[in-house]
């Protein structure tokens, strides 16, 4: 029943995504501020499938710790599932991604107009210097940057070296970092097919000043997201309540 209903999302999924990316096309050519809003309500979709389809509830405390303005989310990535979750946990998001995902048809162009920050990552040098650059206007546009400084996904529990580019946009630009883990990996892993049914959880904590160096940075998100995967319960009985809402402001959970 698991695959059956893991092949039916994935078939919701492409189709919303065909759909919409067609249906995107009068935004790009003539309304480019609807973009983001645009791409918000695509993410929705698709994790109401997700939810809906697959069985899985998506549970998140600590949101007062979220500025409204902006800010560097440090989040771990554990599945394409954080690459969807984060565009309606906050107002304005702005996620730093890997360049090659821009050139995905129909679907990477709304990624560059919603305001999102590709990075390529073959030369360093010049990589950061556009990361910089790409900062100060996702700043002065009010974007909370959401970044995953691992660098690709990992299993739940794995502990992988951090990059440096996020201590160089904090630094860069006095932006304070929320720390946020997740347990994502156990419903839908980085490279599993299946998408399994239960709860995934999010916890964000409180803000890192921006000061602490390099070293002070880099340790205290890995500490926090240490912290925070030990609110988590990992039992598939699981009774906490949820609130599935992606856009709720509410400091508990999230219903799509």
């Amino acid at each position: 029943m698991i695959f059956v209903r893991t092949c039916l999302f994935n078939l919701y999924f492409v189709l919303l995504t065909i759909v919409m990316g067609i249906a995107a096309m009068p935004i790009r050519l003539f309304a480019r501020r609807y973009a983001l809003p645009y791409a918000k309500l695509w993410t929705r979709l698709s994790l109401a499938g997700l939810c809906r389809i697959c069985g899985i509830t998506i549970v998140v405390t600590g949101r007062e710790h979220v500025p409204q303005g902006p800010c560097l989310l440090a989040a771990q990535h554990q599945s394409a599932f954080d690459a969807l979750v984060w565009m309606n946990l906050v107002d304005r998001p702005a996620y730093v991604m890997k360049e090659e995902l821009t050139r995905i048809p129909l679907f990477g162009p709304m990624l560059l107009l919603a305001g999102m920050i590709p990075v390529r990552r073959a030369d360093r040098a010049k990589a950061l210097r556009a990361l910089l650059i790409s900062t100060d206007r996702s700043v002065a546009d009010g974007r909370q940057i959401v970044i995953f400084p691992e660098g690709t996904r990992a299993r739940v529990g794995e502990t992988r070296r951090l990059h440096p580019g996020i201590v160089a946009m904090a630094t860069h630009a006095g932006l304070p970092i929320v720390p946020a883990a997740t347990d994502s990996g156990l419903r839908w892993s980085r490279r599993a097919f299946v998408k399994r049914p239960g709860p995934i959880h999010i916890a964000i904590g409180p803000a890192l000043p921006a000061d602490l160096g390099k070293a002070g940075i880099l340790s205290g998100i890995t500490a926090a997201w240490q912290d925070l995967s030990n609110q988590f319960d990992r039992t598939e009985g699981t009774n906490k309540p949820v609130d599935n809402s992606v856009g709720s402001q509410s400091g508990h959970s999230m219903s799509l």
